[in-house]
């Protein structure tokens, strides 16, 4: 059984917590927000009917039609992620990243691939974790945002 002064302690803990998280709120929904990096004659610039749409991976202009990136194979549609059947090429890729690529090692990333792969995969997880695990430890040097990510050869 718990003491008055033990329950009182309890209370005082909660309130201040909740009193805490209430001021944290208030203060984000009152912070101005940051001002637009770009000016409007660069958003116009994006928005406008003649502007090329690019791959996130390799930077080369792709055609507004496009699936996937002619250059490096990566998806560049607008609707990749949404329609089944390319969704499976985008998670393919994802995953394919995770065992053969260069990713960045932190616990939110590993644990990502490691639930995603579990998602997926269910039975034949383990055999994805030994992969991951070996591209972790093939990687020593940690990739930062400058560096060129690797090309994936076509053939």
């Amino acid at each position: 059984m718990l003491s008055p002064e033990l329950k009182i302690g309890i209370a005082a803990a909660i309130g201040l917590i909740v009193w805490a998280i209430v001021r944290a709120f208030r203060a984000w929904i009152s912070k101005a927000p940051s001002p637009d990096p770009w000016g409007a004659e660069i958003a116009r610039a994006l928005d406008g009917p003649d502007a090329t749409p690019v791959c996130p991976h390799c930077q080369c202009p792709q055609e507004p039609t496009r699936w996937f990136c002619a250059e490096c194979g990566r998806s560049v549609g607008d609707y990749n992620n949404i329609n089944p059947y390319l969704y499976i090429f985008s998670l393919g890729e994802v995953l394919r990243e995770g065992t053969s690529g260069h990713i960045r090692k932190s616990w939110l990333t590993v644990s990502g691939f490691v639930v995603l792969s579990l998602i997926e995969y269910t039975v034949l997880a383990p055999i994805y974790w030994f992969q991951l695990i070996r591209n972790l430890s093939r990687h020593s040097r940690p990739q930062s945002l400058n560096d060129d990510p690797p090309v994936i050869p076509r053939g």
